[in-house]
């Protein structure tokens, strides 16, 4: 037997209309699966209430994938695709495997044999570029930054010579109930003229998104405690 499909699936970044996000044709394609691999089966389960899926949701099947997930387990969570079943992988907002732990399962399903559909939906990261207004040619995402002050400080010292040195946007993303110590950090590491941008509850009402230099945001910090933010960085020459 063929070995089923492996769905690729956008959720909404923070709840919200799935409407506004997500079209149709792939709502109806969330809709017919049931089988899901998930970092958190619980708000899994809640998106697809979302949805408004056609299943009962007691009748699908999710599975858990975080980073505690060994390698077997891995291979695992593949067996019923390998058998021919389809399955839909999901992050906990936004599209799967960008800085989550999905990436592994994807790269073991190419190794199988395990056709890989990625579906249209939100992205934060792209999307805090396009609307930060800075270097969209060349650009780098390193995830998240180290925690500890002294790591995280080498850090931002390090990505802002990258980006002054090859004119690069350097994007990375924090989880948000740590936000207000990186933004202490960008505003007493960086140089008074690199420019930042915060976009904060991209596809949401409460949507902010602001790009100026790093004098500007010391005279008026933003409050981003518990707000999902991506971070952005330009150190023009």
């Amino acid at each position: 037997m063929a070995p089923g499909t492996l769905y690729l699936i956008p959720t909404t970044l923070g709840g919200g209309n799935a409407d506004a996000v997500l079209p149709a044709g792939v709502q109806e394609c969330i809709r017919r699966l049931d089988y899901f691999i998930a970092e958190n089966p619980k708000t899994t389960r809640a998106f697809l209430k979302l949805i408004g899926s056609v299943r009962p949701l007691q009748s699908i099947a999710v599975e858990r994938l975080d980073h505690n997930t060994p390698a077997a387990g891995v291979d695992s969570l593949l067996g019923p695709v390998l058998a021919g079943s389809d399955a839909g992988l999901m992050s906990e907002a936004g599209c799967p495997a960008i800085a989550d732990p999905g990436a592994a399962l994807v790269r073991r399903a190419h190794e199988r044999g395990v056709r890989v559909v990625p579906l249209v939906g939100p992205s934060s990261i792209p999307l805090a570029l396009i609307a930060s207004g800075l270097e969209s040619q060349r650009f780098a995402f390193h995830g998240y930054l180290p925690v500890k002050p002294p790591a995280r400080d080498k850090a931002i010292r390090d990505i802002e010579s990258r980006s002054r040195k090859n004119r690069e946007t350097q994007i990375f993303i924090e989880t948000p109930y740590r936000n207000a110590q990186l933004i202490d950090a960008l505003l007493a590491v960086c140089r008074p003229d690199t420019l930042l941008c915060v976009a904060t509850d991209l596809t949401l009402t409460s949507e902010a998104v602001r790009t100026t230099r790093i004098a500007d945001w010391r005279k008026n910090k933003p409050e981003l405690k518990d707000r999902p933010s991506v971070f952005l960085i330009l150190a023009e020459h």
